[in-house]
């Protein structure tokens, strides 16, 4: 039986989570689709025969408990090494004791937490044991396995991805940490406000009821939790948010798509998402801007405008009156019309120019200050736009010869672009009429 936190005869300290980690399968709370009966994971596990595997999935949700549970399955002896303590000389000792261990017909799996740290030699040093079948590698990750893993290591292994809990699965975890704490009284409510706390991380909200136990009056040898506790326990506790990693790029894509989507309501959520996990207001604004052109454009160019006095608010008065001008921005950029035909004209333009050759500028573009330069024939021949009927040359080129009628930039019919396209359209058709042809 675990015993009491507060007892004399506890021992040494151990975390309340490390104390509620599952030992067997029927006691894991959460991933039912890996671990319902039938899925693969499920099959391995009650057969006994474990195989290479990556964990995938945001802290606290149980991948090195079910690396154990793995190893415990198939009667196999278990080594854990942390990428982040851990070095080549560590992985050395790790497979020498594989062998000893397959010397006596024993399986060895070896448990890499958090292995996107391990660099890509590091990760090479566990293929030959893998592939000769000295060890069962198990690597757990909260990265994107495709970005953060070797391509020869991840041929190897199966990848499972790992769900955040909800809010009733870690209410369940929670009350079975009080099944073994009859010294602890949880109010009505506790549980429910902890668990939505703990933002799916079950090791989070384990944490968050000890230390709301630590908080709590005792009385008569019992520790009382009440609402008030655990609402000062959470003050500070931040949603799922790391710079850097994949639920940041995440929330900055869903935030993005919003705007692209005209979805104003679900674009403010992700931006206090973003706002709630510790990001910073300046980058939010920065990518901000870029949806103003890349997603609205001259569909409506205000949006251009608003995003960059949004972030300029950001920077001179800071929060709050910063985080409100760019939700300004976000929701205008979200509701305004939609064109990504300068984004694309952009990306063809600049395709062309890295491809392509250095064409030379054409003469009659060239400029001529000097006397030398107007005798090689620099400028000349130019017609003054200003000069000539409607302020535009018709027929004139403005592009080397060999690029001559090229387009890039195809204007939408919404929004303001539709009146630009109109004026393309009939500033071309004055150019077909013309009888000034620069290249003919």
């Amino acid at each position: 039986m675990t015993s009491d936190l507060f007892s004399d005869d506890a021992g040494a300290y151990e975390p309340l989570a490390a104390r509620q980690r599952p030992q067997q399968l029927a006691d894991y709370v959460g991933q039912e689709h890996l671990l319902a009966p039938g899925k693969p994971l499920r099959e391995a596990i009650d057969r006994g025969q474990p195989h290479s595997m990556i964990f995938w999935g945001p802290p606290g949700v149980g991948k090195t408990t079910l690396a154990r549970i793995v190893a415990q399955a198939g009667q196999a002896q278990f080594i854990q090494l942390s990428a982040v303590l851990s070095g080549v000389k560590d992985i050395r000792e790790a497979v020498a004791q594989a062998r000893q261990y397959r010397s006596t017909g024993r399986d060895t799996i070896l448990f890499v937490d958090e292995v996107h740290r391990f660099n890509k030699s590091q990760q090479d040093a566990f293929l030959p044991h893998v592939e000769d079948g000295t060890l069962i590698f198990i690597g757990a990750t909260t990265e994107n396995p495709s970005f953060e893993l070797n391509n020869a290591l991840l041929s190897r292994c199966r990848v499972y991805r790992l769900r955040a809990m909800d809010e009733a699965q870690l209410e369940a975890v929670l009350q079975g940490a009080l099944e073994n704490l009859p010294s602890v009284n949880v109010a009505p409510k506790v549980l429910e406000l902890l668990a939505r706390g703990a933002d799916g991380d079950a090791r989070r909200a384990l944490n968050l009821l000890e230390l709301a136990m630590d908080l709590a009056p005792e009385s008569d040898g019992v520790r009382r939790v009440d609402v008030a506790v655990a609402q000062e326990v959470m003050q500070g506790s931040l949603r799922r948010f790391d710079k850097g990693g994949d639920a940041f790029y995440d929330q900055i894509s869903a935030l993005h798509k919003s705007v692209r989507g005209s979805a104003p309501d679900a674009a403010l959520y992700w931006f206090c998402r973003m706002l709630d996990g510790g990001c910073d207001p300046l980058y939010i604004a920065r990518r901000v801007v870029r949806m103003a052109s890349e997603e609205i454009g001259n569909a409506d160019p205000r949006a251009l405008t608003l995003a960059l006095e949004a972030w300029q608010v950001q920077e001179r008065l800071g929060s709050p009156e910063g985080e409100l001008a760019i939700a300004q921005a976000i929701v205008y950029l979200a509701s305004a019309a939609k064109s990504n035909a300068v984004y694309k004209a952009y990306n063809e333009a600049l395709a062309m120019v890295r491809e392509g050759d250095s064409a030379e500028v054409p003469p009659h573009l060239c400029n001529a200050p000097t006397a030398l330069m107007r005798e090689m024939g620099h400028g000349a021949e130019y017609r003054y736009a200003h000069d000539e009927p409607e302020a535009y040359a018709a027929g004139e080129e403005y592009f080397p010869p060999e690029l001559a009628g090229t387009r890039f930039y195809h204007p939408t019919d919404r929004g303001l672009e539709k009146k630009i396209a109109d004026k393309l359209a009939y500033l071309r058709s004055l150019d077909k009429t013309s009888t000034i042809r620069r290249y003919e």
